[in-house]
């Protein structure tokens, strides 16, 4: 059987990380819901360990998310993080309540005591907190084995059960030594070997989908983007001809996008294409509309219903394959996490759609681990690993009204961008870069005359997982290089600003 961890979700925006970053042990982990699972169910499925996730609610509170007391019963090791450190606790009878002194979020220094889960981590590091209620006491058996300076139960232990619980984040990059930490409990803990790979995840996909959607007529969103291409392509592997694409050009597209698709996909790989040109009906259902939200839910509900009109002239089709993401699905409101925002092909679907089931093969991964799929399967390394393009498009890097003339603002500002990134030479070229056309006019002066244009930001960010993200250090020498180019070759452009936010507080894309 294959060795698998359980994380137990209870709301928490980093449920799926911690999945993830335990699949980059090469340990296969699979996020359920607190509510899903009981006793039963994790003694068959043999779990090497479980992992009770973060979570927004209160454990004190009569509506919280529980887990069933008899799992504390169960011989296989726990690792509570945050709210799960909290649950683990109170559940225990320990006492939880509202953090003495106030809300803690943020980094902050951790101090720890000799514990199975800090082997290896000196006796202070760093570590990524949010909370605002705390452990005041521990449960029999325990002893606290850090603390921070505004948290005295920063982390406890029965080493003798294998419990533990940590009121940070190990899964976040900006806790320094949180890899370690998930090793500690991963090999040392739980006793796991590490010998789950990618490659086992794209072959048994493969499998799966053929048997599934066997005699089915499939129908594929693609956008021409990383992930709707590896989706594409491991559908292909699994049903053949039974697939057929439909890429939209909503009007929305980057310099030269819809060229790029046509040649790649058409004619390299040969699959089944259709082509759809939809701007104008986009654009007019775009009209006066401001609210993000709003530019999201109206592109995902034309999608579908474009999507719908292609199956009805294309005979029946079974099934949608849309190549939806984790981050995408967990800033859509995944579970019970909070909407942050929602996306076109996840918060932004309709509630009716004419196809009997939507299939998203990629909705546990994220980026980096699509495209290590996509490098298995064999597509082109220059594809997987061009840069992330959201659904929406340019929808959500134009603030405000969308009309052509700032889209068209909007593509060159962007493709300078791009072309002076790829002649800059060698440097760490950041996870992600793009233009974005603020709803902001700003006055400058070109030759002797007044000017009052638009503000263009750039935005570039570094992350491994697009859950968090800090803001790239792009060379002064680029920067001035695009910032000229831009306001020298774009008409209407006065100003070029730098946004130098990290995620959180703020996300990759502007909307």
């Amino acid at each position: 059987m294959q060795e698998k961890i359980l994380v137990l979700d209870f709301g928490g925006q980093y449920s799926l990380l911690i999945a993830r970053r335990i699949r980059q042990q090469h340990v296969f982990a699979e996020v359920r819901s607190s509510c899903d699972m009981t006793v039963a169910q994790i003694q068959r499925e043999g779990y090497k360990g479980i992992v009770f996730t973060g979570g927004p609610s209160s454990v004190y509170d009569s509506v919280s998310p529980r887990f069933d007391p008899e799992i504390l019963r169960l011989a296989i090791p726990i690792l509570g993080i945050c709210y799960g450190h909290q649950l683990l606790a109170w559940m225990a009878g320990a006492e939880v309540c509202p953090a003495e002194n106030g809300s803690e979020y943020g980094r902050v220094t951790l101090r720890h005591t000799e514990s199975a889960l800090f082997r290896h981590v000196p006796p202070e590091s760093a570590c990524w907190m949010s909370h605002t209620d705390a452990v005041r006491s521990v449960p029999a058996g325990f002893t606290v084995t850090a603390s921070t300076e505004s948290c005295p139960c920063a982390a406890m232990a029965d080493e003798k059960r294998k419990r533990y619980g940590v009121q940070f984040h190990p899964e976040v990059t900006h806790t320094e030594y949180g890899i370690q930490m998930l090793r500690n409990f991963l090999f040392s803990v739980c006793d796991c070997a590490g010998d789950w790979t990618m490659e086992d995840f794209a072959s048994t996909s493969i499998e799966t989908l053929r048997w599934e959607l066997s005699g089915k007529r499939v129908l594929c969103a693609l956008s021409g983007g990383v992930d709707s291409a590896v989706a594409a392509v491991l559908l292909h592997r699994a049903i053949g001809d039974d697939l057929t694409c439909v890429f939209v050009d909503h009007g929305l597209l980057r310099k030269g996008e819809r060229e790029q698709v046509e040649q790649v996909f058409g004619c390299r790989f040969r699959m089944r294409m259709v082509v759809v040109d939809a701007r104008e009906r986009f654009l007019a259902r775009l009209k006066g509309v401001t609210d993000p939200e709003g530019k999201r839910k109206i592109i995902g509900e034309e999608f579908i219903r474009v999507f719908e009109e292609e199956a009805k002239k294309l005979g029946k089709q079974d099934v949608l394959v849309q190549g939806t993401i984790y981050p995408d699905v967990v800033e859509s409101g995944w579970g019970s996490a909070a909407v942050i925002k929602s996306h076109h092909n996840v918060g932004g679907l309709p509630g009716r759609i004419g196809f009997s089931g939507i299939v998203e093969p990629l909705r546990m991964l994220f980026k980096d681990e699509v495209r290590a799929v996509g490098l298995g399967l064999g597509i082109p390394e220059e594809l997987v690993m061009r840069q992330p393009f959201p659904g929406p498009g340019l929808a959500v890097r134009v603030m405000g009204e969308i009309t052509e003339k700032k889209l068209r603002v909007l593509r060159e500002a962007d493709a300078i961008l791009c072309e002076e990134v790829a002649k800059a030479g060698p440097f760490n070229v950041p996870s992600q870069y793009f233009a974005v056309l603020t709803d902001t006019r700003s006055v400058g002066v070109m030759g002797d005359e007044r000017t009052y244009g638009w503000v263009v930001a750039l935005r570039a960010v570094d992350t491994d997982d697009f859950m968090t993200a800090d803001w790239a250090r792009l060379p002064y020498e680029l920067l001035e290089k695009v910032s000229s180019r831009i306001t020298n070759e774009v008409r209407s452009v006065s100003r070029v600003v730098y946004d130098i936010t990290s995620k959180p507080p703020g996300t990759v894309e502007w909307e």
